[in-house]
């Protein structure tokens, strides 16, 4: 029923779409209509080698967003579970968390030039902060019982971070980059619209210069479509990792 409904939703989202583009209502110059947005979206594919495209977006996401997750989670912890680190991190990352990484562009330009480091900059600033403050209050809420009974037991403040915080907190810093892996999307996106010779937001831009609507729609579709299968796979290794979380 949950699938059905969720096809249901694309159904008239793509009837709608058509109706509106074959009626005329819309004029294809400013949206084209659904088959050429496919025909236009197998060109690129078969002729244009926009399947390269797709791949090096990927790597830049996954890059990037690996670079935050690595130094991310291990201070959103710690920040979480010592209240000193917090009272000094707190304070710096919720001002760069309101920082949007489109506007370190042409910084990272100057400073990185326009290869792959300034790309899976943006990523990182864009994703790194978001993860660290998420995952301190996620760990900062937990059950003050079982932080109690370790230290009762004879356990070391490092021993309760291992044994208690990270265990206990796990399912929901997964939960927390899965979500965050959304919106590294957006920043690749941003990052390749400026000083980029490849990847979808460059193929994007490209399109739009010569009024290819149906290519720019296609270039849209491709990547909410990564985002579905990436989301549906996060969610199936948790469910697999975390399975006593469900129990």
């Amino acid at each position: 029923m949950r699938i059905a409904l969720g096809i249901s939703f694309f159904v008239l989202f793509f009837t709608l779409w058509g109706a509106v583009t074959f009626s005329g209502f819309v004029p294809k110059t400013f949206l084209a209509d659904p088959i050429t947005m496919v025909q236009d979206g197998w060109l690129l594919l078969t002729k244009f080698n926009f399947a390269t495209d797709i791949g090096v977006t990927v790597w830049r996401v996954v890059g990037g967003f690996v670079l935050a997750t690595v130094v991310a989670v291990p201070i959103g912890i710690l920040m979480g579970a010592f209240k000193p680190i917090e009272a000094l991190l707190e304070p710096m990352v919720s001002f760069a968390r309101y920082l949007p990484a489109s506007a370190f562009v042409p910084l990272l330009i100057l400073w990185a030039g326009i290869g792959e480091m300034q790309k899976l900059l943006v990523i990182f600033i864009g994703s790194v902060f978001q993860i660290i403050l998420m995952v301190a209050v996620s760990v900062s809420n937990t059950r003050r019982d079982l932080v109690e009974a370790a230290y009762t037991l004879g356990s070391t403040p490092g021993g309760v971070v291992r044994r208690v915080l990270i265990p206990a907190n796990s399912p929901e810093i997964a939960e927390i980059l899965r979500l965050v892996l959304g919106w590294a999307w957006t920043y690749v996106i941003v990052a390749e619209l400026i000083g980029s010779s490849s990847g979808i937001g460059h193929m994007i831009i490209e399109s739009q210069a010569l009024m290819a609507t149906g290519q720019m729609i296609f270039g849209i579709i491709v990547i909410g479509v990564i985002g579905l299968v990436s989301d549906f796979l996060f969610k199936m290794v948790n469910r697999r990792l975390f399975a006593w979380r469900l129990a």
